[in-house]
């Protein structure tokens, strides 16, 4: 396994190794400090409580087990969806659409996926959502659905153009302005909330210590514990003014590993000390700040249940920790339990039970939805799950719906699309933030900003990454586009993540008739035919400035690069920011978030957290 303390930025790594420790051996939650008390949302009144509690006891069985599911369902309609997509529905799920799901199931929540088709424009996107609500109350016990996605931005967004799109976590990291922070989050929150969507599955709590991680990165707002704790509590404050319930992920943070937990398990081998210094401080700020959901990981953390199991199936972190020692007592919902890391240890009929027992309320997209509604109602039948128990997490369920105006009125409006999303302003803001985040990692001999004079014709080669649905891209079309309208002549050229040596002689040739060139790099490895590209450009002589435009950690692979730049992702409103400080209409402001190692030296910093040029 990758070393965390190869990889940690000073302070972080003086922080850890003035805490280290024998990890306990036993399974309860270790003392891990004084909890400061949380902020609440304001306590709900007595008779919403016992409202709420006469809609519990009209449940059946079925009924109360379903409310505990938020399930995937394809199609772009609650009742028409495609052929294609009832099919698929049916053979996943054994209905034809969402409207049948509810009936069936009663589910308490349904996610929306671009892969699902869910997401196709926001007057659609607005119709399904109150399709489904037209659906949830026709049911014998009418209960609102919450509706949910995983809008973080940058690398991962469901919804794309025309609703606005801002830059990722990371980027804003770089911008480190908690007040961007918060205005991207209400200002996504308020486009949801038009589309009928009222809760969003950000903002991403993990720090990212680890350069090796495969699956947070540029998801997190940086390394640095308490500057991630500040955007964190910022964008949830944010989201929630805007009436959407944010979930802080992916608790106890996920941030340090260099395995794939939709593929695998992984292992966080933090101490309870270091646990507390590194992951904890954005858990806690969201959970100060009022954050009405947080969202479990499908890791081991051994320093606390040395059982081994998943942190969603762990008594002892879910309840013990967050519950009993951070005094959360907002809705738990697990990550999708579809993914690999949940399901090696217990098969699917198993999970869904020891995920309730371990202190979880919401049971997030399970492969098999039979199974598990199933399972939750023999262990319910037998008495390995209480009533009480199931009826206490639905009123945490059914408390939110409440908070976010649901059984008030769960629906939307055209005019509310037209009104709030893509709107002219919203789009300026976007760009205005993301004009603070682009950083400069290096600009030996003044090479940025390029010249209109010196440098008119510009070559822009590199990756063209698949961007989220409707987030834009390629990247090297948006960079060429955007330079061409900055006074520039840019032409793109793709070659790939894996360029070849045709493609390479290609790009070599095109620069030839170019002043400069601009490639976009993404993820770049020791053995990335990205570097041989890159060598081959700058043998020629001409200017090249490298970019970015996913981990910002590409420069340590690059030898010989002169001027450097770190976008943070590929998606368009964050291309346009870099195309402009390369054209020097902005000058760059962004300041790494997370430290970058060196290559031959990785426990040596190249750039420092901190770490920004200007012009």
């Amino acid at each position: 396994m990758h070393s965390r303390r190869t990889v940690l930025t000073s302070a972080a790594a003086a922080a850890a190794a003035a805490a280290a420790g024998a990890a306990p051996t036993h399974a309860t939650a270790p003392a891990i400090g004084p909890q400061p008390s949380p902020a609440a949302a304001p306590a709900p009144s007595a008779a919403t409580r016992a409202r709420l509690r006469r809609l519990i006891s009209r449940m059946s069985p079925e009924e109360k087990a379903g409310q505990l599911f938020v399930m995937r369902v394809y199609g772009h309609s609650a009742t028409d969806p495609d052929p294609a997509d009832a099919d698929a529905n049916r053979k996943e799920i054994g209905v034809a659409n969402a409207a049948e799901l509810i009936a069936k199931y009663h589910v308490g929540g349904i996610i929306y996926f671009g892969w699902a088709h869910n997401t196709r424009d926001p007057h659609q996107i607005a119709d399904l959502s109150n399709g489904i609500q037209k659906a949830a109350a026709a049911q014998r016990v009418p209960v609102p659905l919450l509706i949910s996605t995983d809008q973080e931005h940058g690398i991962v967004a469901r919804v794309g153009a025309p609703a606005t799109l801002f830059p990722g976590a990371m980027a804003l990291g770089a911008g480190g302005s908690r007040d961007d922070a918060r205005t991207a989050a209400r200002v996504a929150g308020q486009e949801l909330y038009a589309m009928g969507i009222r809760q969003d599955y950000a903002p991403d709590a993990d720090v990212n210590v680890n350069p090796a991680n495969p699956v947070i990165g540029v998801r997190s707002f940086g390394a640095d514990p308490q500057a991630v704790a500040r955007m964190v509590a910022a964008e949830v404050k944010g989201y929630q003014s805007a009436g959407i319930a944010a979930c802080a992920k992916h608790f106890p943070g996920h941030g340090d590993t260099d395995t794939d937990s939709h593929i695998g398990l992984p292992y966080i081998h933090h101490t309870a000390e270091e646990w507390e210094r590194l992951d904890a401080p954005p858990f806690r700020a969201a959970i100060a700040a009022g954050i009405d959901s947080i969202m479990t990981a499908h890791i081991v953390v051994p320093a606390f249940d040395p059982s081994e199991d998943p942190a969603t199936l762990s008594r002892p972190i879910l309840t013990g920790i967050l519950r009993e020692r951070l005094g959360y007592d907002g809705v738990v919902v697990t990550d999708s339990l579809g993914m690999e890391g949940v399901r090696k240890k217990y098969g699917d009929a198993r999970v869904p039970v020891l995920a309730l027992k371990a202190g979880v309320d919401q049971l997030l997209n399970p492969p098999d939805l039979a199974v598990a509604h199933a399972a939750v109602l023999k262990a319910v039948a037998e008495g390995e799950l209480s009533e009480r128990d199931i009826d206490a997490k639905l009123m945490r369920i059914l408390l939110l719906k409440e908070r976010r105006g649901l059984f008030k009125d769960p629906y939307t409006t055209p005019g509310a699309v037209d009104r709030v999303v893509g709107t002219r302003g919203h789009l300026a803001t976007a760009d205005r933030i993301a004009d603070r985040t682009t950083t400069l990692l290096r600009n030996d001999a003044g090479i940025l900003p390029l010249s209109r004079r010196r440098e008119r014709r510009v070559l822009v080669a590199g990756v063209d990454a698949a961007a989220p649905s409707g987030t834009g891209g390629p990247p090297t079309t948006v960079l060429a586009k955007a330079l061409t309208e900055l006074g520039f002549t840019a032409t793109a050229l793709s070659t790939g993540m894996l360029p070849t040596q045709q493609q390479i002689d290609e790009a070599v040739a095109a620069l030839g008739e170019r002043d400069a060139v601009v490639v976009a790099t993404y993820n770049v490895s020791a053995d990335s035919r990205q570097r041989k590209l890159v060598a081959a450009l700058l043998a020629t002589g001409k200017p090249v400035v490298q970019l970015a435009v996913r981990n910002p950690y590409d420069i340590a692979q690059l030898d010989g690069v002169r001027a450097a730049l770190a976008s943070y992702s590929w998606t368009d409103v964050e291309l346009r920011a870099a195309a402009r400080v390369i054209a020097g209409r902005r000058d760059p402001a962004g300041r790494l978030p997370v430290a970058i190692m060196r290559a031959d030296a990785p426990a040596q910093p190249l750039y420092r957290i901190g770490h920004g040029l200007t012009y």
